[in-house]
């Protein structure tokens, strides 16, 4: 098939935040078709020119099932067979649940249930990766009351988290939490406890939120990456236990996509996926932190603007093209989360990005000269909520008019 041929054929990206915006950008400008659908008519995703917006009720349940088959009626009756691309966690687990029937309509690469499952749930990872041999830091598993007191076996600092993504825990707590006592963490996993009887508690390892680094690849059938980028953070929001505020690319530690390589290969791991890394300030030894499996991860626009479009080469490995060549920019490239990175700034009071990284140039997770609406959406919808605000005097805004900040 030739690439010309080959690029008539669309994709199908289930989301509607940066995750999925930066997959729809990196797509698009390849010259990809690209459909979105999304849950959220206000997402970013839903607001950008390379892509045509179709909405479902809901992406994070099996009712995205309904709406990917009724999309896949409707490509089918023009010949064509989408390639699915996955940006959210629970998205992942209802495709694996119904993968057969989804499979006539689209071209997607997962791996089996058995390993998804594993490795999407934190505890299920620390086994596969201590049987590997793979550096992890020491991780106790508490699931109830009579748990709580193992957690004197570790030294803390200690990280405390749910052991698997959950709606009811993410209404109730934070992503993570870093407690400096095991008082502390006791007195939180026992409240924990109450909302999801599933939680892990891991030693910190020593290192600032720049100390963390990521490889994102796309794994063939055979085992090898048809794309792989290894990047680290910046910042995180909030600081030491939150998301990517800022990251970029990180030529210092190219061995961690031999290492990651290696691990997803014996772990049977295949299509997307990534993995996160701290490394010690202390040693300077990088261990595993969280794997990413069956989706893009949510900086995975940073790769592309440094030269390895992960997307495209997804892509093109699932229509059976060689993947497309890596071109090392000019001039790193730094990417930015703008609201979530000046919320880090202005708590640790950290030197602003630009000065993180010698001769970078620094883009906008949203704001894009050629693609300006999702951050003029992001920023009318501001301006909705403060006004609401101002005359009413209240919080609570209607749906549509909350305060996307940080999306």
């Amino acid at each position: 098939m030739k690439a010309k041929e080959a690029y008539k054929v669309p994709v199908v990206v289930v989301g509607s935040g940066l995750n999925a915006l930066g997959v729809i950008r990196s797509l698009g400008r390849a010259g990809v078709p690209v459909t979105v659908l999304a849950s959220d008519p206000e997402g970013s995703a839903m607001h950008t020119r390379y892509a045509r917006r179709v909405a479902c009720r809901s992406t994070v349940s099996d009712s995205v099932i309904e709406a990917l088959v009724g999309l896949g009626h409707a490509f089918e009756s023009r010949g064509v067979r989408p390639v699915l691309f996955l940006t959210q966690e629970d998205t992942v687990a209802a495709v694996s649940r119904w993968r057969d029937d989804l499979a006539p309509f689209y071209r997607m690469t997962l791996p089996t249930a058995i390993v998804l499952k594993q490795l999407m749930h934190k505890d299920g990872f620390r086994a596969v990766a201590e049987a590997s041999g793979a550096p992890v830091p020491r991780t106790l598993r508490i699931t109830d009351a009579e748990g709580i007191g193992s957690l004197v076996e570790l030294q803390p600092p200690l990280i405390v988290k749910p052991s698997f993504r959950d709606p009811a825990y993410a209404s109730t707590f934070q992503k993570a939490y870093r407690l400096d006592r095991i008082d502390e963490a006791q007195a939180l996993v026992r409240q924990m406890l109450g909302v999801l009887p599933d939680v892990v508690a891991q030693e910190w390892i020593e290192g600032a939120d720049s100390d963390i680094y990521f490889c994102l690849q796309y794994i063939r059938c055979d085992g090898e990456p048809a794309a792989s980028f290894v990047g680290r953070k910046l910042r995180s929001w909030p600081p030491a236990v939150g998301g990517t505020a800022s990251c970029t690319a990180a030529p210092d530690a190219l061995q961690l996509s031999q290492t990651t390589t290696q691990f997803f290969r014996e772990a049977g791991v295949v299509g997307l996926a990534s993995m996160e890394y701290k490394r010690d300030a202390r040693s300077g030894r990088f261990f595993m932190v969280e794997p990413t499996v069956g989706r893009t991860d949510y900086q995975e626009e940073v790769a592309t603007l440094n030269g390895t479009n992960v997307p495209l080469a997804a892509y093109r490995t699932e229509l059976g093209l060689p993947p497309c060549t890596a071109i090392e920019p000019a001039r790193p490239c730094i990417w930015r989360d703008r609201i979530a990175d000046r919320r880090a700034v202005a708590q640790t009071g950290k030197l602003n990005v630009e000065s993180l990284t010698a001769g970078g140039r620094v883009v906008d997770a949203l704001w894009r000269i050629n693609d300006p609406m999702p951050a003029l959406a992001l920023l009318r919808r501001r301006i909705y909520a403060r006004l609401w605000r101002t005359v009413t005097g209240s919080t609570v805004v209607g749906k549509h008019m909350k305060d996307p900040a940080g999306c």
